[in-house]
């Protein structure tokens, strides 16, 4: 094992998902390297593909776990795509990525694999915004952009006039928006659970802070651990697997009517996971990148 080389793509050494990273690799006898995604140079011949970090190329990699942050999105997946054509196995591959950072396109693909996903309309400013809203169960309602992280561009309209005064400042400024059902029996509460391979390795219960209905942890939300029932284990499992991604961050709201999927994280961070769990997270993605390696061998 001693010999394994584990390569972690993150902007930064110092995020506490990197570092715990870099730690669990160490305990299960892998060697890390940590490169920037930015600083990767991609070589593409007609004998292969290549890869140089700061200048030097790279090889002997074992495989690779990649910290893809949404604002390097484009070049973040060329770099994931590379490594998977240079045999490098790659924990979440481009397309599964890709997948989930697009909020509609990841619940199609939800509700196509017969997940409950909340009602989501997509549309264009020539669109009737009281329709919208109608379509989505009425007001209140949830305004998210296509592509926001960690409850940042979600917003909830209370009357129609604040809806459509967010949603045409949004089309305004060119961004693509949705609308989603608000689940009014959640309370500011929602569900984290993060999946490896095809494990539920943890999960917490968040809750907004006072004032608030985002129960991201980033947006100040505190988690407790949770014990789910099978149902929601499988939904958190299946739904990773429809997207194509091998280890993730599964959001969900408790309704009256089971679990419902709201989004999936390709690069979820962990710390509030093991703070509140006591969980060894790194350890298992550590763990499942290098069983990866060894399925790829075999």
């Amino acid at each position: 094992m001693s010999r394994e080389r584990l390569c972690l793509l993150s902007r930064k050494r110092s995020l506490y998902s990197t570092s715990r990273l870099v730690e669990a690799a160490k305990e299960n006898g892998a060697r890390p390297l940590v490169m920037d995604t930015l600083r990767c140079a991609m070589l593409v011949e007609p004998d292969g593909s290549r890869l140089f970090y700061r200048g030097a190329r790279v090889t002997g990699l074992t495989a690779a776990i990649p910290r893809i942050g949404a604002s390097i999105t484009a070049y973040g997946l060329a770099v994931v795509s590379h490594l998977d054509t240079m045999g490098v196995p790659v924990v979440n591959g481009a397309t599964a990525i890709s997948r989930s950072r697009d909020k509609v396109r990841c619940l199609q693909l939800l509700a196509a694999a017969r997940l409950d996903v909340p009602r989501t309309v997509m549309a264009t400013q020539h669109a009737s915004v009281r329709q919208l809203v109608q379509l989505v169960g009425g007001l209140p309602c949830i305004i998210k952009l296509l592509r926001g992280t960690q409850g940042v561009g979600v917003m909830l309209g209370n009357t129609l006039a604040e809806v459509e005064t967010i949603l045409q400042t949004f089309w305004g400024l060119g961004q693509d928006v949705c609308l989603q059902e608000f689940v009014q029996e959640a309370k500011g509460t929602d569900l984290r659970v993060l999946v490896v391979g095809e494990q539920v390795v943890g999960a917490m219960r968040r809750t907004a802070r006072k004032g608030d209905f985002r129960a991201n942890i980033h947006r100040g939300g505190e988690g407790k651990p949770a014990k789910l029932d099978a149902h929601t284990r499988l939904a958190a499992v299946k739904a990773a697997r429809t997207i194509g991604l091998e280890v993730c961050g599964v959001d969900l709201l408790e309704s009256k009517d089971g679990p419902k999927v709201m989004e999936l994280n390709s690069s979820p961070g962990f710390e509030g996971l093991e703070a509140a769990t006591k969980k060894d997270i790194a350890g298992d993605i550590v763990r499942h990148a290098l069983q990866l390696a060894v399925k790829r061998r075999g």
